[in-house]
């Protein structure tokens, strides 16, 4: 039976970032359209329960999808072999019944919360596109046909973690999908999406003895690394997309000096490192992501208070 540190480290905390990440900078987009200039534009309010509600809908559908996949992959026997994080199912720590179990109920959290984030808002596209997450999360590795093992997972989670997340979180404030939300969406996504090709460059040898067809499966070992390099060149982008704006937020491009922590990891990702030297690469872009929102949340934030970029 796993003990309550295992059942911590099966929901994989190291991944979490992901889903702090677009709510922080979704919100600070919604401060700062709704307060621009420093004072409050018509028609708009600000509802500090929303944020809470988004915050928790992103929290547990990125706790549930992580014991989605450990049941799925560890009842398929594709976590057997691997590097990295512990595996409940896989390692037989806990009965597959348990897991799946744990999933759901974070998968319950979600729509619980995100049904109230729905009502408060009375914005009512968020039912269909939060039940569309919550298909997305389980059938990445569930299901007959998990997209995730033909290469897709990739693609779920910079549309799901990235654009639906700060757009959804920013959009239940205003009502509105703007150009500054989907620039926010695009960094958050590919800061995600960088998190997910280190993981699956770290699990290629095992997943292709499994025949699990991922993305960096497909790429091999060499593209899927530059492809980590892409994803994290377009976040750090985005910042100077979001100054250059018409009316944008003024103080974006700080996010820029968080550039710091995501060098180590670049060079890493450079050398020859394989299996659990990849785990310092994934612990390093996860910290490297939590900084660069952070700062661009104070960013944003800030420039609400200050003269907008001259069009």
């Amino acid at each position: 039976m796993a003990t309550r540190q295992q059942w911590i480290d099966g929901a994989r905390p190291r991944t979490l970032p992901a889903a702090f990440s677009p709510v922080a900078i979704g919100t600070a987009i919604s401060v700062y359209e709704t307060f621009l200039d420093g004072s409050v534009k018509p028609g708009l309010s600000f509802n500090p329960a929303l944020p809470v509600l988004a915050l928790i809908v992103a929290l547990a559908l990125q706790i549930g999808v992580n014991y989605a996949n450990d049941y799925s992959d560890g009842i398929r026997g594709t976590d057997e072999d691997r590097v990295g994080p512990i595996r409940l199912v896989g390692q037989s720590l806990a009965e597959p019944h348990e897991v799946k179990r744990a999933a759901f109920i974070s998968f319950a959290v979600a729509a619980i919360a995100g049904l109230l984030l729905t009502v408060l808002s009375a914005l009512w596209i968020l039912l269909p596109v939060g039940a569309l997450a919550i298909l997305a999360a389980w059938f990445y590795t569930g299901g007959k046909r998990p997209y995730g093992y033909s290469g897709y997972g990739e693609l779920f989670v910079f549309v799901f973690f990235g654009l639906v997340a700060v757009i959804g979180t920013s959009a239940s404030q205003t009502h509105h999908v703007t150009v500054l939300s989907i620039t926010g969406g695009i960094a958050c996504g590919a800061f995600a999406t960088a998190l997910l090709v280190v993981n699956n460059l770290r699990d290629i040898p095992s997943d292709t003895l499994v025949g699990k067809k991922t993305l960096a499966v497909r790429l091999g070992d060499a593209r899927t690394r530059e492809l980590y390099r892409v994803c994290i060149l377009v976040a750090y982008f985005m910042p100077v997309a979001m100054f250059l704006l018409p009316s944008g937020p003024r103080y974006a491009y700080v996010a820029l000096f968080t550039l710091m922590y995501a060098r180590r990891p670049l060079m890493q990702i450079q050398k020859d490192t394989h299996g659990a030297e990849l785990i310092t690469v994934l612990v390093d872009t996860g910290r490297a992501q939590l900084m660069f929102s952070m700062i661009l949340t104070i960013a944003i934030i800030a420039s609400s208070w200050a003269p907008a970029v001259a069009s």
